[in-house]
């Protein structure tokens, strides 16, 4: 059942910023790249792999495990196992040769009492595989340091409003584990499809920022608004140099 708290709020704006993390990852991409360690080529592949497949997969676990108690059993105690069986193969995710840096995936179900919100609070590790590339405002530094501070304020941000009875429980991803939420199938969808189901579960239900509801198939467009001192250099992607 869906919590009933669930009402229409508008979502609060996202600073548009460059973190130090990006710049970092510029500077060790082409590091790497002038090493020979992989080309220019390979990133491009891989990038494009992770902006394409969407969160598509992962909205359909969801759905499975809504209308398959035994799938959800499983899913549960080994969810990387269990991708395998919606065509999700971890050892090699791109199809081109590429493994997947981790192994370790954990599937967390919320309840009526108990709801979950995922973050790496160190850079951006997610489950591409399953949700493909991670929105902006999740690698942003005012997401990470503020969610694990102070969650439900954060949640209210995105428009989600949990009752102080709900529990909010944080669950940090690290270079070895990553996290993905199972949230509650909404009431209203007692006689759907999977296939209708999964048509609801979005990208943000899988992060923990959003539930799912019937009539909505898509994420809010998030608000953005010029970070108050923008990093200003030659890595910066986003024009805000020598403004």
């Amino acid at each position: 059942m869906q919590h009933s708290h669930e009402h229409d709020h508008p979502a609060a704006p996202m600073v548009d910023e460059i973190t130090d993390f990006e710049v970092l990852e510029i500077a060790v991409r082409e590091l790497a790249i002038e090493k020979g360690l992989f080309t220019a080529e390979d990133h491009r592949k891989f990038t494009e792999w992770a902006e394409q497949i969407g969160p598509a997969a992962g909205s359909r676990l969801v759905a499975k495990a809504w209308i398959d108690p035994a799938f959800k059993t499983r899913l549960l105690a080994d969810a990387t196992k269990a991708c395998g069986e919606i065509g999700i193969d971890w050892t090699e995710p791109t199809g081109a040769g590429t493994p997947s840096d981790y192994m370790s995936l954990r599937v967390l179900e919320d309840s009526p009492t108990l709801h979950h919100v995922i973050v790496c609070t160190l850079c951006s590790c997610y489950p591409r595989p399953l949700l493909g590339h991670s929105p902006y405002w999740y690698r942003s530094s005012n997401y990470r340091r503020r969610i694990i501070r102070w969650p439900r304020p954060v949640l209210a941000e995105f428009g989600l409003h949990l009752p102080p009875e709900v529990e909010i429980r944080v669950e940090d991803s690290n270079q070895k584990c990553r996290f993905m939420v199972l949230p509650m199938r909404p009431a209203g969808t007692e006689n759907w499809t999977e296939e209708q189901l999964a048509e609801i579960v979005t990208r943000d239900c899988m992060i923990g920022v959003a539930l799912p509801r019937p009539e909505r198939k898509a994420d809010d467009i998030r608000p953005v608004h010029k970070a108050s001192r923008p990093v200003h250099g030659e890595h910066d992607q986003r024009g805000t140099a020598n403004e």
